[in-house]
């Protein structure tokens, strides 16, 4: 019997940073299963993301969507 794993209902996006030595902003997401988590954080000035494009992603999907963005941004400034 297959497990389904959880996907993201909701996401919060932290702020974005005033300065250079601001924490950089935070994705935390909450699984269907009503359990929240920390995904990931990431330069906002390299990608970006919005809560559309997350919900409903499994923790693998969104961590590759980080992975695609991150890779696309480093292929551009070569």
């Amino acid at each position: 019997m297959e497990t389904e794993l959880p996907t993201i209902v909701d996401v919060e996006i932290g702020v974005m940073p005033k300065s250079l030595i601001s924490p950089m902003p935070k994705i935390s997401v909450t699984w269907d299963n009503g359990i929240k988590e920390f995904l990931f954080s990431y330069y906002p000035d390299e990608i970006s993301f919005t809560k559309e494009e997350l919900i409903g992603l499994t923790k693998e999907q969104a961590l590759t969507l980080y992975g695609e963005k991150d890779r696309a941004y480093m292929r551009s400034s070569t």
